[in-house]
This record gives C-alpha cells, structure tokens and sequence, in this order.
C-alpha cells in the first residue's frame, strides 16, 4: 500500500519516462520499485533504516538502494530527483542542496509532502540554483510541486548544516555536534539528564539505543572511557551526528543503523537509553513491549538495562512481564529511570 505523497507521485509518473531518478527520503512503501514502471533507472537514498529494509525486500533491475546521509559518489547524475518533504523543516533545505548536487543541467526537481506537513513553504526555501517551483497537482491532502535546475548547485559540507555546541552533563562537559533534521534543545533534556544523574558502573560490551546526537554515548565515555560501546538508531542523520559527536570528544565508538535491536550481535554486559517513543502514537505500547523483550534476549547473564521513559508509558508492566524484577531508581513529575538492577 502506498503512502498518500507515494500515491501522488505515481498519478505523476509520466514526469518521468524513461529518465534516470533519484529518490530522496523515501518513505516505507514501494515507490521506488514500482516508479520502474515509468522510469528508466531508479536510485533511492533512505534516511529511515526502516524504510531501507523494506525496500531491500524488493530487488529489481536499474533499482539501486542506499541508506544514509548523502549517495556514496558525490558524481552521480540524475534526469529527474524525488524529494519527500521531510517532518523536520530544517531538513529541506538539506535536501534540497543533495537534489541540487546530483541533478543534471536543467534537470527536473519534484517535490511532494503533505498539506499539514510544512511544503507549502517550499516556494521560499528554495535555493536560487532553482527556478520557482509550480505546483502540480494536488490530491489525496498532499501536494507536487515542481522546479528546474537552472544552475549548478554547490557540493554539500557536512560543516555547512552542522550545529556545534558544549553541553554540560553530570559526567561533565561534552561537545555536541548535531545536524539538521536530529532533534535537539542546545541544552540537556529533563529525561537525559534524570538517567545520567543515576548512571549505574558499566563494564564490558555497552549498547545505547536510540543514540540520537550521541549525548549519552559522550556522556558514558566521558565517565568510563574504557566502555566497549556500541550506538544504534534508525535515522541516518542521527547516526553521522553521533559519529561527529564522537569525534569532536576524541572519543571511539562503533555506530551502525538497527530496527529496534535486530541488527546488533551477541549479547551485551550493558544496555542504556532514552527510547524514541513519544505519547499519543497508538504503537507506542507494542513498540515498548518490543524493546524490552529484545533487550531480555541481547542481554548478557548479569548484564545492566538502564533506560529513562516518561512516567504516562507502560513500561512498568512490561519489564516485569520480560524482567524477574524492575526497579524504579529515581523519578520527577515527568520520567522515570528503571532498571533491571
């Protein structure tokens, strides 16, 4: 089933025959294989894990799939780029610069969102390497705009569309370095900085899931340099985001994408986060009870699981579902800290 923005594309598809395209921030559905239908190449870069996998599922001739960033060769060209206007707003722009460095003379850019998803400031925040976008069409609450290549674009610097700042932290101050579209308060959240008040000693093969920014991993190794850690998350910016972090403290750690833990291997001696789930989703409950049941089979025999959540989640009766125990170690009018400890 395709997404209503993916919907709208194929009632387009005509824009596209027999072009070579690039798909940006796709979402999780099929567009990119069935865009084949029209297209005579597709390539699409996801920067939702997520999303990758799905369409990994779904090989097909001239289909190229990336997760991450940016494409692996800053030199590919294309007829026609796709974006999907992303739920960060600063994150367009991003995007737009990525569609600018891989698009053809007069190349053709499309852009497609939601109504309510803030495209219809597309027309200002594109670049003048672009002519105005026009709107397309208009169907299914979403928008296509369109807009042509009518310079060269500038090549993207990570340095260009990163926010550096110091963060002070219970272990003490870290530098943060965080690009857009990965949420951050330029200061320490309340849940982060109730978990790392109440950091339990780690030993061996330490996992944070959900790294984000990489403010707990900096955070951890600034208390304990001599951790094993190893960083996950589902977005790829975040990901570059705590590679950078990492960095910028001189810190080493390794940092790949998982959905939920299904990626990571073996068994870990410590498991720590502050997990992306938010209130008012109706999967939040089934994706807690996921969490906690990965985190029983991936810990380690006397291994520690650390994680602060809002206080309105169900997580107390789900770690005592998968836990023998579960320990509330401290708490405030909002989060929670448990442990298996």
């Amino acid at each position: 089933m395709l997404t209503n923005p993916s919907q709208l594309i194929l009632k387009n598809s005509d824009l596209f025959t027999n072009e070579n395209v690039l798909v940006l921030n796709y979402e999780g559905d099929l567009l990119p294989k069935q865009l084949l239908e029209s297209a005579a190449s597709v390539t699409a870069l996801a920067l939702d894990y997520n999303h990758h996998l799905i369409m990994s599922n779904h090989s097909a001739a001239n289909l190229t799939l990336h997760f991450g960033h940016q494409l692996p060769t800053n030199d590919e060209m294309f007829d026609s780029v796709i974006i999907y206007y992303p739920k960060a707003k600063a994150l367009a722009s991003y995007l737009l610069n990525l569609a600018g460095q891989h698009l053809r003379a007069d190349g053709n850019l499309v852009v497609v969102g939601e109504n309510k998803g803030g495209i219809r400031s597309i027309a200002k925040q594109v670049p003048d390497y672009f002519d105005a976008p026009f709107k397309r069409d208009n169907a299914r609450h979403c928008l296509l705009f369109i807009s042509q290549l009518i310079k060269k674009a500038p090549a993207i610097k990570l340095t260009d569309w990163v926010s550096q700042y110091q963060l002070d932290t219970p272990q003490g101050e870290i530098t943060i370095c965080n690009l857009v579209g990965v949420f951050s308060e330029k200061r320490l959240d309340e849940g982060t900085k109730l978990l790392l008040s109440h950091l339990p000693k780690l030993s061996g093969r330490v996992l944070d899931f959900g790294c984000g920014a990489g403010v707990i991993a900096a955070a951890l190794l600034k208390a304990q340099p001599e951790l094993k850690l190893e960083c996950v998350d589902i977005n790829a910016m975040a990901l570059k985001s705590c590679e950078l972090t990492l960095e910028a403290n001189n810190f080493t750690a390794k940092t790949y994408p998982s959905d939920g833990l299904s990626q990571t291997q073996g068994h870990f001696n410590g498991i720590i986060s502050n997990p992306p789930f938010h209130d008012g989703l109706k999967s939040t409950t089934e994706i807690a009870k996921t969490f906690v049941r990965e985190s029983v089979q991936k810990l380690a025999n006397g291994g520690c699981w650390h994680i602060v959540a809002n206080r309105h989640l169900p997580y107390s009766d789900t770690i005592s579902e998968f836990f023998d125990q579960v320990n509330t170690l401290a708490e405030n009018n909002k989060y929670k800290v448990y442990s298996n400890k």
